[in-house]
């Protein structure tokens, strides 16, 4: 069996602003990332657009899955059909089969091209750009109330303003980080990738507060209760991303687009948690500690 010792880090060797420059820049850079993006990507500077590129179930449009007779490139694929094709991906397990995305929702124009290009249609789904939108708004008010709501119950757990913000501020870059990261490897925004963006509110308040929990309310030293806390805390954020590091290869090998994209973003949004709470969040705990206690 394989053990994991989480390392003692010497945190006396590093001052507070030393902590805590690497995730704030590393945030300022994410921010610059999506507002670029919402400014020049999706909208333009008078009408700016999504944070990040939207999949079909926020946009509108059609998703088929065809069989094809012979070996066929994902190229000569798209090239079958006259409306505009989003993506073209292959099934791993089955052979000669493609999922095809497009903008428009007009199924049965999609179908009968398919159908004249000798493709044995296996499914054909579709979303209207108005029920995209209202699923749109759905997932947008979900993610906000999820971090209101986190942000009120961290305020009044610890009663105090350094602490909570600390936490806050973490879980903002645990969110905002992995969101630019999908703008740079062309992820969309999915259900599937809103529920991870939801998953790591959970993760980065779950280490967060076992973090200030350890410092402020169990006896010792500053630095002994960081390294009961990180012994816990950081077993088990590294087991959980060598778990997403498996899941994401896995669903690579054998092409499962959704999975692969859920376990980019937990992967980074998990090592950015590591970062955000054990440089972040600590550099503010120990400033609270010993000089903003004593004002």
């Amino acid at each position: 069996m394989v053990e994991f010792e989480v390392p003692e880090i010497d945190y006396t060797r590093y001052s507070n602003r030393q902590l805590a420059a690497i995730p704030l820049a590393l945030l300022v850079a994410a921010l610059l990332v999506i507002g670029g993006w919402s400014l020049f990507v999706t909208g333009t500077p008078a009408h700016p657009g999504p944070p990040t590129k939207l999949g079909i179930e926020f946009t509108g449009g059609t998703e088929l899955t065809v069989s094809a007779n012979a070996p066929t490139s994902q190229s000569q694929v798209a090239s079958a059909f006259s409306e505009q094709v989003v993506s073209v991906r292959s099934v791993q397990l089955q052979q000669n089969t493609y999922v095809v995305t497009f903008q428009s929702t007009d199924q049965n124009a999609i179908e009968q091209q398919a159908n004249a290009a000798n493709y044995d249609v296996k499914s054909i789904e579709g979303t209207s750009p108005s029920f995209g939108q209202g699923t749109q708004k759905l997932a947008l008010y979900g993610v906000v109330i999820a971090f209101v709501a986190m942000s009120i119950v961290v305020f009044m757990l610890f009663r105090s303003f350094v602490p909570s913000i600390a936490v806050v501020l973490s879980a903002f870059g645990d969110i905002v980080i992995p969101v630019a990261l999908m703008n740079l490897l062309g992820i969309s925004l999915s259900l599937g990738t809103v529920a991870a963006l939801l998953m790591l509110i959970g993760y980065s308040v779950d280490s967060d507060i076992l973090l200030n929990n350890h410092v402020l309310r169990r006896t010792g030293g500053f630095y002994e209760s960081v390294a009961r806390a990180m012994q816990t805390g950081v077993t088990m954020t590294v087991t959980s991303l060598a778990a997403m590091i498996v899941m994401t290869i896995v669903s690579a090998l054998f092409n499962i687009g959704l999975l692969r994209s859920i376990g980019i973003i937990l992967v980074f949004g998990l090592a950015t948690d590591l970062m955000n709470t054990y440089m972040l969040n600590l550099s503010l705990l120990r400033w609270y500690k010993y000089e903003g206690v004593k004002r």
